[in-house]
């Protein structure tokens, strides 16, 4: 796998009910990584990622590990992380 020499970050993309990005760890903070389960806000942040709220991690891809895939709803406040009221995904 392509490991960068720091943490770098996708552009956004959506569909119909979430927008969505992936964060390319470098393989030092790969490392420090739990493995083989979703990570929670709170280790995603401890391992040095930096986005808005409102972001989970929802999925892994097996090929490349080191790739956290986010989502989150569209519309979702970046200050509160809550979603908007009308948010039925």
């Amino acid at each position: 796998p392509h490991f960068p020499r720091e943490t770098e970050y996708s552009e956004k993309y959506c569909d119909d009910n979430y927008e969505y990005r992936h964060v390319h760890l470098p393989k030092h903070i790969y490392r420090r990584m739990p493995r083989g389960r979703l990570l929670t806000e709170a280790e995603w942040r401890a391992l040095g990622v930096q986005q808005s709220r409102g972001w989970v991690h929802y999925e892994i891809h097996r090929p490349e590990p080191h790739i956290l895939l986010f989502r989150r709803p569209l519309g979702t406040d970046p200050l509160t992380g809550l979603p908007p009221s009308t948010f039925r995904g």
